[in-house]
């Protein structure tokens, strides 16, 4: 499958996103953090192309829960991909990596339109 999504089933975004692929009859395969963890390879690629402040979710709970002298470390990508890395909870959801491009999080406007363009399939 050219298509890969990667969050946690019961996320109601990672829900409206893969409600929207099945609707639109996109193939997809799901990576589900709970059961398989975060692949680091693949953090690191959405991290590398977005910024680990856009891939790091700090509108959690789980972040909320971290200790803010814990919070204080994450100055850069290295510490934000280790964190994420032992507790994914804490990346936003959900990440795609379609055949040509990375999404990250759910808008159905933005990938409506990336489905015109083939960036999508």
């Amino acid at each position: 499958m050219d298509v890969i999504v990667y969050g946690i089933k019961n996320c109601d975004t990672v829900k409206k996103a893969r409600k929207f692929l099945d609707e639109a009859g996109i193939a997809y395969s799901f990576h589900d953090y709970k059961k398989d963890g975060a692949d680091a390879a693949v953090l690191e690629a959405f991290v590398k192309e977005f910024g680990w402040d856009t891939i790091l979710n700090k509108r959690g709970t789980t972040w909320r829960k971290v200790p803010d002298e814990v919070k204080e470390t994450i100055v850069d990508s290295a510490s934000a991909m280790a964190l994420m890395l032992e507790e994914p909870s804490m990346i936003k959801r959900p990440l795609v990596q379609a055949k040509n491009k990375r999404f990250v999080g759910f808008d159905a406007n933005s990938w409506e339109m990336a489905m015109e363009m083939g960036e999508l399939v």
